[in-house]
């Protein structure tokens, strides 16, 4: 009996590590998208707006394919960074105005920057990865960054 009492405390106590441990890795994720909107909203040069939302949405993507092609990942993992990465992609694609997306105006580059964090953070409601990957993904940005 003391041995299940012991393996239950163990798995219990490992359950709430890797799941305080994903929502720190989420929440670096988080902040660097954060950081983005800030820089947005910093400058007044719409050029300069649109190239960090552009740098940053690309940056992002980058590192989700360096760690979908590591190979270290899961199936369901590579489900997720999909997902993510379609949005990601469809971010940079309306910021163009590009595969049927109306261009964003730069008066609306600000709003823009604040949707992008907003649509992220509902993503990842959405979008599951393990820890590691979040780990992963959040060493590559560090390294592209």
């Amino acid at each position: 009996m003391k041995v299940r009492r012991v393996f239950a405390a163990i798995f219990i106590i490992m359950f709430i590590l890797l799941n305080v441990g994903n929502a720190g890795e989420k929440a670096t994720i988080q902040q660097y998208l954060n950081d983005t909107a800030c820089k947005v909203k910093a400058t007044d040069d719409p050029a300069q707006k649109r190239e960090i939302l552009d740098q940053s949405l690309q940056t992002m993507s980058d590192a989700l394919n360096k760690v979908e092609s590591s190979g270290l990942i899961s199936q369901d993992d590579l489900a997720g960074i999909n997902r993510f990465k379609t949005a990601l992609q469809e971010k940079q694609d309306e910021l163009a105005g590009m595969n049927g997306y109306e261009r964003v105006a730069d008066q609306q580059l600000n709003a823009f920057s604040d949707y992008v964090v907003q649509d992220m953070q509902q993503a990842e409601r959405y979008v599951t990865i393990s820890v590691v990957t979040a780990l992963l993904i959040v060493i590559i940005l560090i390294l592209l960054l």
